[in-house]
């Protein structure tokens, strides 16, 4: 057990250790202010977590965090270092922190805080683990994200942690509430099957599931090659079409090739989910968020232009997210796309804050900016995810403001949402995360 976090607490005899044990405790309950810990109520229970890696389905990072003692996370087995993540959802100072393991602990970890999810101070260090309880009090840490960080295993196995318990005070009152999760990729299903170890897309859906989200975006080319109908049936359905019923797509140009007439397989396939206004583009909330699905292969249509005029007008959420196939922006073979630039313009003007978008096939996240490429802190960010199974295109040209590229790694976005905020990962098919994005707020 750990006391403080200053100093680790000497091996002495049971009896001995119990005693002084329980006088700390009568101390902590008698002077709460001078052990920085007692009074502070535990601010993670049934916060998002996530993770590096997990063993499988049934070790979720959230299961650290339910409050059930029979429950656990686990990492992937045999390597090393592996970390769990826990988004308090808004800034805090935190005192204390539990860590219940299993058999399978860390013999040396770090416990450290962040404010924006990319930089990391250290709050506490365990050198000698031997799992069981650890608890360290007297934390003085600021931020809103807490990891505990393994860098060797005290078995031959992985790390695993029944609960992590994160105690402290918000610093500006409770966090944002409305917290869901959405998994997205465009680009998926090529005409191959899980009997073919190259074959991506089943891969990604398994993927896909265990994040277990609120619901799933496509951002097009969901069946290649031409998104027949036939082919939906043989491919797609087999594996994404597992969770068809929470998917909300958009479609991209392969889904024009169809000789039965562009988007003819797709329409039949998703019926009323992809046209669920009578249009292969649409809108829905969630929380406080306005989600805008459209159709860019038809940017040229006035309708649809005119629909996302008068959609957005009457939007009265505080956070908008759109996606659709064609990037304005891209780093990648097809490269930038100027048919996008008109609604990007609609969109900045109504101060939209996410853009996700696929046809190029690789990750690559922007820093926030206008139509027109400027950097700016109010404008739009855009994530490209064509990583969802169709074969891999390389960076060709980097872009101005592209903050991170992946190519050759397939995998979904996991993006975690609050009434005021939005984060992301890029996670692959074998379940660690590729790349975290930065938590930014709604405009």
């Amino acid at each position: 057990m750990r006391l403080y976090a200053i100093a680790p607490p000497r091996r002495t005899t049971t009896l001995l250790l119990a005693t002084i044990l329980l006088l700390i405790g009568g101390l902590l309950l008698a002077h709460p202010g001078r052990a920085g810990a007692a009074a502070d109520p535990l601010i993670s229970r049934g916060k998002p977590a996530t993770s590096s890696s997990v063993e499988d389905s049934t070790f979720l990072p959230a299961k650290a965090f339910d409050g059930d003692p029979a429950t656990r996370w686990a990492s992937a087995e045999g390597s090393d270092p592996q970390w769990i993540k826990v988004d308090l959802g808004s800034t805090a100072t935190v005192s204390r922190v539990r860590l219940s393991w299993e058999v399978a602990h860390a013999k040396a970890y770090r416990v450290e805080i962040s404010a924006d999810n990319a930089t990391w101070t250290r709050l506490a260090t365990e050198t000698a683990g031997d799992g069981g309880t650890d608890e360290w009090t007297g934390l003085t840490g600021k931020g809103r994200f807490l990891r505990v960080y393994g860098t060797a295993r005290g078995t031959s196995y992985g790390y695993s942690l029944y609960e992590v318990e994160v105690y402290g005070t918000f610093d500006s009152g409770p966090p944002p509430s409305g917290a869901f999760t959405v998994v997205a990729a465009g680009d998926i299903a090529a005409q191959c099957t899980a009997s073919s170890s190259s074959c991506a897309h089943p891969k990604t859906a398994a993927q896909a599931q265990r994040i277990n989200p609120k619901f799933y975006l496509t951002m097009g080319d969901n069946q290649y090659d031409d998104a027949l109908l036939s082919d939906f049936r043989a491919y797609y359905d087999k594996t994404w079409g597992v969770f068809k019923a929470k998917t909300r797509p958009a479609p991209g140009n392969h889904e024009t090739y169809d000789p039965s007439g562009p988007l003819a397989g797709y329409k039949a396939y998703f019926g009323a989910l992809a046209y669920p206004q009578g249009k292969p583009y649409y809108s829905y909330d969630e929380g406080n968020w306005h989600f805008v699905a459209l159709d860019s292969n038809s940017f040229d249509d006035p309708a649809q232009i005119q629909w996302l005029k008068d959609d957005l007008a009457r939007n009265t959420k505080g956070c908008v997210a759109a996606y659709f196939h064609h990037p304005l922006y891209s780093s990648g073979g097809h490269g930038n796309d100027p048919v996008s630039k008109p609604v990007w313009q609609i969109l900045y003007s109504a101060r939209a804050d996410l853009v996700l978008n696929g046809h190029d096939h690789h990750y690559e996240r922007f820093a926030p900016q206008d139509p027109s490429g400027r950097a700016t802190a109010d404008g739009i960010v855009e994530i490209v995810g064509g990583m969802g199974g169709a074969e891999p295109y390389p960076i060709e040209t980097v872009q101005p403001h592209s903050q991170k590229r992946i190519s050759g790694t397939y995998g979904v976005l996991k993006l975690d949402f609050t009434d005021t905020t939005y984060t992301w990962q890029y996670v692959g098919t074998d379940g660690q995360v590729k790349d975290s994005g930065p938590t930014y707020t709604c405009h």
